[in-house]
């Protein structure tokens, strides 16, 4: 039986992988393009947030390094398997870890905290409906 079940894993994620596997080459390098450019253009704001704002103290280079060695790690092993992660969420994440780690609940900014919160639980659905927005109107002047 666990011979079976392992097998039946197996083909269900070969059957998985061959449904989101499917690359257009144009289409990696205009969102690899898309996502430098937004690096580019906001860059000091993201450093500013997540290096100075999510804890009521400076970010260390023990808590650097140790927040970018947990989101490399969290991020290969996602890829690993398959998973999409945001690099920004794991990230800073990371970094709310090691402000915890020094200095408990505490040493975290609840403003910065709640804000960051809110833009992930908003980022599915209002990326879903502006998408679906998006393809209707593509479609109706198609």
């Amino acid at each position: 039986l666990k011979g079976d079940l392992a097998v039946a894993a197996k083909a269900e994620i070969k059957e998985l992988k061959s449904t989101y596997e499917f690359r257009v080459t144009w289409a990696v390098v205009l969102i690899s393009l898309c996502l430098g450019l937004g690096t580019m253009v906001g860059w000091k704001r993201i450093v500013v947030t997540i290096g100075e704002k999510i804890g009521k103290s400076h970010l260390t280079y023990a808590q650097g390094a140790s927040a970018e060695l947990c989101a490399a790690a969290t991020i290969g092993v996602s890829s690993y398997y398959g998973l999409p992660v945001s690099t920004t969420h794991v990230l800073s994440s990371g970094v709310a870890g090691t402000m915890v780690a020094e200095g408990g609940v505490s040493n975290l900014r609840k403003k910065t905290i709640t804000s960051i919160a809110i833009a992930w639980l908003l980022t599915l659905p209002v990326t879903f409906a502006g998408a679906a927005i998006m393809f209707y109107l593509f479609r109706m002047f198609a």
